[in-house]
């Protein structure tokens, strides 16, 4: 669905679920919106690195294997990273469609743009050729990086057989058996490492809107 230029990040998101869960069954809506409550009601992500926390470093590897840290990114200025669930993700798709969009800005600020999945790196080859994404775009195999950030999710079992019905297979996608995603999460964190920005929601369809990016790195500079 192509979207006005004028639309919000959060209006798209919005649309999306709302065009998503029409079109489904009753039943299948049903156990969705189930899932949904169950989420909210949950203590995921209520340890995930906070604002004022220094953002733990890792080593990742991009979509063609090369490996990229965020203290070597952080060595040339601000970062600006997002965990995301995947490429399979419609709302992550949003998400990254707008960061790619926002890039140029990102740089001229000074910052760098890092997102972060447990896809494999053949399958995270795939995101970004198809969003043609000119930034680094790593694989956290075993959401090793996401476990450190806090921000470790697991499908519930209720939910596996239906994702799989969608065509959205998060083991082959991922290399593993897991069921494991990261809760999204987009972090502006400067050059001494502390998170001075953070937008952790397990609600998978919330995303933080590109000018609170662009906000959060002019404040860096004040």
């Amino acid at each position: 669905m192509t979207q006005p230029a004028h639309s919000s990040l959060a209006d798209q998101l919005g649309e999306t679920v709302d065009a998503f869960m029409s079109a489904l069954p009753e039943e299948d809506a049903q156990i969705v919106g189930a899932s949904f409550e169950k989420l909210h009601s949950s203590d995921t992500a209520e340890s995930a690195i906070a604002v004022g926390e220094i953002a733990p470093n890792f080593t990742l590897p991009d979509a063609t294997g090369k490996t990229v840290s965020l203290h070597s990114r952080l060595d040339e200025g601000p970062v600006v990273l997002s965990f995301y669930r995947g490429g399979w993700c419609p709302f992550c798709n949003l998400e990254l469609q707008a960061l790619q969009a926002l890039l140029p800005e990102i740089k001229s600020l000074g910052a760098n743009l890092i997102g972060i999945s447990p896809e494999t790196p053949d399958t995270s080859m795939t995101t970004v050729e198809k969003q043609q994404l000119q930034f680094d775009v790593l694989s956290d195999a075993g959401n090793k990086a996401a476990r450190d950030y806090g921000l470790i999710f697991t499908v519930y079992e209720e939910m596996r057989p239906l994702y799989l019905k969608w065509g959205l297979d998060v083991p082959a996608s991922n290399g593993d058996d897991s069921w494991e995603l990261p809760v999204p999460a987009t972090y502006v964190i400067d050059t001494k490492g502390v998170a001075r920005t953070a937008q952790v929601d397990k609600d998978y369809t919330k995303r933080m809107e590109p000018e609170q990016i662009l906000a959060a790195l002019r404040n860096l500079k004040v």
